[in-house]
This record gives structure tokens, C-alpha cells and sequence, in this order.
């Protein structure tokens, strides 16, 4: 099955040509990256850190020289401390590339795979990645994120052409980063039910390959969390082959609306505050994502415990605030340009009293059938706290250096910060928003 949605991802995706992923792969790391990448007499730039140099940069450096494929000299940052997705690292791998016409091959996770992937899209160059931990879904998705005047924002550049991923590299990665993989990747169960949710509302239709390519096999990967904790590799197969198909129906979207929902936004926001950055290791992207994931979790289940098809409309419409009322509770809970930039997302997605009256009664018409999709699609929030548990990743706000009430603060700062429709405006449409809030937050719930 996961072979088939390789092959139809990759028939469709906008970038990326070949993923190989298995265990044993390194050792032809080389000649896949010459068959996909390399032409003629167009050298590799290496990139790594020595780290990753250490772990999978060296055989691959080896492997392109057997290969035939003319190589440059590596660059490779120092492993201590944790290098950062920053423009300037972005901007010496690019004038390195520029300087030998060379073609760059990220050995790595997350930041080196960004940092290649902004460079040579800057300079309108293919690349390719070999991934050294199951850590993140962007190995194979578009776009670099990078955070820009206060706002995380993700910079336009295309997905690699090749991706290469060795199981027995993973499995030997350090724990929090497969724990970072899982996290991210648990955060596509109640992305699901926002998509599921903006679809019938008229916002995003679903696209079914994308769909498929995110959700068929989701479960299955989450399913042994204690085995990747252990470092089995055999256990990874679903959890690589899972963050790869989730960049691919990105690329196959042309957008991360299969990747993510609500739960990603706290991730954003407590990035944009440098919640962890100065740990070591710092505070990963999917940590972050886990406790998001565990918030959404929670709040669909008070969600779901009410009667969406019985909601009074007609009150509800009567209820909704102008657009200058909204407008001054996002500059008062975001500043700077933060809050202008959630009031321009905001924006987009609010409507007058006469379009939220169709909006709401296109979801109450739709809702008998709606809620058990909605409900086949999640996990139950302890179920999922469990999960996270058991794979070594956060399951609950101290885990990440926050508390309960910081989690809850950033509700209403996460329905503002971008224009991608969720349950979180599904909620403050019908008027439950803030009952619902408190209620994740009562004496019993998840985090008391």
C-alpha cells in the first residue's frame, strides 16, 4: 500500500521525482542521488553538520565520489550549538553553490533540509536531502520556514527532487527527535477534522489523492510508539514513509492545509515567543505541535459534546460582533506586527452577519452526517496523551516549559493567526468559543 502511494504522490507532486526509503539504503545513497539529480559533469555540495557528517554525511560524500558524481568540498557547520534556520546560514550555502555551480545535497533533519532547500531555490536549482531522523514532515514538502519581522513565515522554494532515508539511521537518531517526528505527525488527526470541518463549510475542498496520502496510514504509523521509543527499526517504516507522503500531498495540494490545522498555530505562536530556544537541544517544531495536538484534541471533544444541527442560527447571527470589534480584541491580545499580520488573516475569513448566517446553516444542514466523520477521524485526548507518552513526547504543557493557563491563552491567539478556517472558528461562530475553552480547562479535564 505504501509503495502504490509512493507512486501516486510522486505522479502528481509538483517537485519531487524519487523517494527511496528503507533500511540499508545509505550505502546507495550516492547512486540514487546520481540517477535523480546529477547530469553531466554538475559537482555535489554536501551540507551537513558534524553531526550529521558523522552519521550519514561522510557515506554519502563517499558514495557520490564512487558514483562517478564530481563533489566539491563539503560545508559543514559545527555541531554545538544546534545550527538555526536562520537567512544567513540560508545565505552562505547559497553563494557556495553559486560560487562552484554545484548542486546542493542536504545530509540531515528539519533545518538543514530548509536551509538547502532555500538556498538552491533562490538560485532556481533542483536538490536533494538524506534524512538522518524521523523529526519533521518537511523532507519532501515546499517552502522554507523561516521567521521574518516577528512572523514565522515560510519562503517560497520548491521540495527536493530526491529524497533518501535510512531506517537503520533513524532508528539510531537521538530520542527527542523521533519523538519531534511523532508529535508532528499526530498532529494530522484533528488536522483531518478541520479539513473535514472547511470542506463543509465551503472553505478548502478536500483533494482526494492529498487526502489519502496524509490519512490512509496515519494510524498505523502512530501505533507502536513504545517500539520507536526503543529505537526499533522496523518501527519507523510507517513513521518515515508517513512525514514523507504528508510533504508530498503538500506538493500535491500546493499548499499545507493536508498537513496541518489549529494545533500547528500554537506551535507558531510559542515559536514567535522562543519558547525553548535556548534549551539544548532547543525546543523542536514537533514538541511544540504535540501539546497543540493535545489542546485541538481536547477541544473537539467539548465541541463534539454539543448538538451542532440544533444551534439556534438565528441567535447565534445575532450575537456576531462587526469587524472593528474583532479587529480590537486581536491588538489586544497580539502586538506589533504579529497582531497586523493576524488581523490581515482574520480578515479573510470573516464575514458580515448575512454570509455567517449561510455559513452556519450550510454546517447545521450538513452536521448529522458531518459528526461521524468528524468523530471516526479523531483520537480521544487521553488516548493521544498516551500515545505521546509513550514515544517520549510531550503530554502536557510542563513538558515544554509552559503551564495550563498559557496553553489556554493561546487559544483565541491561534483562531486569529491565520486565515485557514477551523474548529476554533466554527466555535466562535456558533458562540461556544469561550465555554468551550473553559471547559478543556475544568477541574477533571486533561492538564488538572
Amino acid at each position: 500500500m505504501t509503495t502504490e502511494l509512493f507512486a501516486r504522490g510522486l505522479a502528481e507532486a509538483s517537485d519531487t521525482d524519487v523517494v527511496e526509503v528503507g533500511r540499508g539504503v545509505l550505502p546507495r545513497a550516492g547512486r540514487i542521488l546520481r540517477d535523480a539529480l546529477f547530469a553531466g559533469d554538475r559537482p555535489a555540495l554536501v551540507v551537513a553538520d558534524e553531526r550529521t557528517w558523522a552519521v550519514a554525511g561522510e557515506a554519502v560524500y563517499a558514495g557520490l565520489v564512487a558514483a562517478g558524481v564530481p563533489v566539491v568540498e563539503p560545508l559543514v557547520f559545527p555541531g554545538h550549538p544546534v545550527l538555526y534556520a536562520a537567512l544567513e546560514n540560508s545565505e552562505r550555502i547559497r553563494e557556495r553553490l553559486r560560487a562552484t555551480g554545484a548542486l546542493g545535497v542536504a545530509v540531515g533533519a528539519g533545518t538543514l533540509n530548509d536551509l538547502v532547500k532555500l538556498a538552491s531555490g533562490d538560485l532556481g536549482r533542483p536538490y536533494g536531502v538524506v534524512g538522518t531522523a524521523a523529526s519533521m514532515d518537511g523532507y519532501s514538502g515546499f517552502g522554507a520556514p523561516m521567521s521574518v519581522d516577528g512572523v514565522k513565515t515560510t519562503m517560497p522554494c520548491p521540495a527536493p527532487r530526491v529524497v533518501v532515508f535510512d531506517l537503520d539511521v533513524a532508528a539510531a537518531a537521538p530520542a527527542y527527535l523521533v519523538a519531534s517526528g511523532y508529535g508532528d505527525l499526530s498532529a494530522k488527526i484533528p488536522a483531518g477534522a478541520d479539513w473535514i470541518l472547511a470542506d463543509a463549510a465551503g472553505f478548502d475542498p478536500i483533494d482526494p489523492l492529498a487526502w489519502e496520502l496524509v490519512q490512509s496510514g496515519v494510524s498505523e504509523a502512530l501505533s507502536r510508539p513504545a517500539a520507536l521509543a526503543e529505537g526499533d527499526a522496523d518501527a519507523y517504516a510507517g513513521l518515515v514513509s508517513g512525514l514523507v507522503l504528508s510533504g508530498l500531498a503538500m506538493q500535491v495540494y500546493r499548499g499545507t492545509r493536508p498537513a496541518s490545522g489549529a494545533e500547528h498555530y500554537f506551535s507558531h505562536l510559542w515559536e514567535l515567543d522562543h519558547l525553548g530556544a535556548d534549551a539544548d537541544p532547543p525546543l523542536s517544531h514537533g514538541h511544540k505541535v504535540a501539546i497543540g495536538t493535545l489542546a485541538m484534541a481536547a477541544f473537539y471533544e467539548r465541541f463534539l459534546a454539543r448538538d451542532l444541527g440544533a444551534l439556534d442560527v438565528e441567535a447565534a447571527v445575532g450575537r456576531w460582533p462587526e469587524w472593528d470589534e474583532v479587529e480590537a480584541d486581536i491588538r489586544v491580545r497580539l502586538t506589533g506586527a504579529l497582531a497586523d499580520h493576524a488581523v490581515n488573516e482574520t480578515r479573510m475569513k470573516y464575514v458580515a452577519a448575512d454570509g455567517l448566517e449561510d455559513r452556519l446553516q450550510r454546517l447545521v444542514a450538513a452536521w448529522p452526517e458531518l459528526r461521524p466523520r468528524i468523530v471516526a477521524q479523531l483520537v480521544p485526548a487521553r488516548t493521544m496523551q498516551g500515545m505521546l507518552r509513550a514515544a517520549g513526547a510531550p503530554a502536557v504543557p510542563e513538558d515544554i516549559g509552559l503551564t495550563a493557563d498559557a496553553v489556554r491563552a493561546t487559544f483565541p491567539r491561534a483562531m486569529y493567526y491565520r486565515s485557514r478556517y477551523t474548529v476554533l472558528d466554527v466555535a466562535r461562530e456558533a458562540g461556544w468559543f469561550d465555554d468551550l475553552v473553559a471547559e478543556v480547562f475544568a477541574p477533571g479535564g486533561l492538564w488538572t
